[in-house]
């Protein structure tokens, strides 16, 4: 096979004993006049992952930085070792967007197909790298074990590729730049992954032109299920381009997602703030928090200095559990008397507690859902609420915790 010259790789001789591979060296690295990366896909390459032995962790994190970065991710693919199915992906993914990141599939093994999956979906040859050789060898002559040449596919590249410095495991990862696009290739192991990402990936991409003007705010509502609040947006602006809004039922709100990237002079985050001042007559009377700000944050907000004490019963402790966190909890209770009254129990437990407020929860399973009764007791005003949350068993003593503070949330707005 042709030798192909090595580039922006490099050797480190700290010792004859410690030859490590040190990997892109960006000091040298001439930076190619292209757009701005906008938008990605990643694809987790491995049986492993497609049969539930290994969780893909990689992907999000990945996503997550990049989102952070102002880069769209537009797509996450999970691929089983096959050099067709790999191939294709990359090229389909290739055609767009302007960066593909491909994790896993580095190894040594026959079933590590993803550097043949990038030379096909782009029509180059690999080839052992002179350089990565010498690297490779010289970590098993360390380790004193004979070097099988399956290894050598580890030291492959294609002339559209530079290696990527592994120094925590024996695959080097690959860079490949086109015309059309990027194609970042790293291991599949989080402690390789990770150094490789931050030490060599993102320094290049970000000296390329990493991410647009991007902005996006979490609006966090209670007291509403999904379908109305798709009702109370409207469908026009669920179905708006930029901004973009879109919905998420979670397990203690109904999150709305505003996101939109500049246009012309117009920053995103004016854009994004403008959608949430439109949005606000509609939402106001549900919202209780934005980004990742949660119960306790919210009613600390409203508490301001005063003490809590709570009391549940037939929830499980998971009222306690939902505001473990907040500062102003004196004590959350567990209760097991069934013919307690959610009002005596609210009182009780604040003055016995010396808290400025009580709150208490009773919950009960009713056929398939489940009976919810709340008190709040603040300085012996007490008011109550009963109410039925969907769904019994563990899903209904959550929802009844969280119905507790949302109605605590209420009760303080007055």
């Amino acid at each position: 096979m042709r030798q192909a010259r090595p580039r922006w790789f490099s050797i480190s001789r700290r010792s004859k004993d410690s030859m490590r591979l040190t990997g892109l060296d960006s000091r040298a690295m001439p930076t190619r006049e292209a757009s701005p990366i906008a938008t990605a896909e990643i694809l987790a390459v491995g049986a492993e992952l497609l049969v539930g032995e290994t969780r893909d962790t990689n992907s999000g994190d990945l996503a997550r930085h990049l989102t952070e970065l102002g880069v769209e991710v537009r797509r996450m693919a999970q691929l089983p070792d096959g050099l067709d199915v790999i191939s294709g992906a990359v090229a389909d993914a290739l055609e767009r967007v302007d960066l593909v990141i491909t994790t896993g599939g580095l190894g040594p093994t026959p079933d590590d197909l993803t550097r043949e999956g990038i030379a096909r979906a782009i029509g180059e040859e690999p080839t052992v790298d002179a350089a990565l050789e010498t690297w490779l060898r010289e970590i098993w002559d360390r380790r004193g074990l004979p070097f099988s040449d399956v290894n050598l596919k580890q030291a492959w590249l294609i002339p559209s590729a530079t290696a990527m410095g592994n120094l925590h495991g024996t695959a080097p990862g690959w860079w490949v730049e086109l015309d059309r696009g990027l194609v970042i290739a790293l291991p599949g192991p989080p402690r390789e992954l990770h150094p490789m990402w931050m030490d060599h990936a993102l320094p290049r991409l970000q000296a390329r032109g990493l991410g647009v003007d991007r902005a996006a705010e979490t609006l966090r509502l209670t007291g509403i299920g999904e379908s109305m609040v798709v009702d109370l947006i409207g469908k026009d602006l669920l179905e708006a381009d930029n901004p973009r809004m879109a919905t998420y039922a979670r397990a203690d709100s109904v999150d709305v997602r505003i996101s939109a990237v500049s246009v012309g002079s117009q920053p995103a985050e004016a854009l994004v703030e403008a959608s949430v001042a439109a949005l606000s007559p509609r939402i106001d009377p549900y919202l209780f928090a934005r980004g990742e700000d949660d119960w306790p944050v919210a009613l600390s907000a409203r508490i301001g200095a005063r003490r809590l004490a709570t009391a549940e019963i037939g929830t499980a402790g998971y009222l306690g559990l939902l505001l473990g966190t907040a500062r102003f909890l004196v004590a959350a209770e567990q209760r097991h008397d069934r013919q307690a009254d959610a009002s005596w129990l609210a009182s009780d437990v604040r003055l016995r507690l010396g808290a400025e407020i009580g709150l208490a929860v009773v919950a009960e399973e009713t056929d398939d859902d489940m009976r919810v009764e709340v008190a709040v007791d603040i300085a012996g005003d007490v008011s109550t609420a009963t109410q039925s949350v969907f769904r019994g068993g563990d899903t209904g003593r959550r929802r009844a915790a969280n119905a507790a503070a949302a109605a605590l949330w209420r009760r303080l707005a007055r």
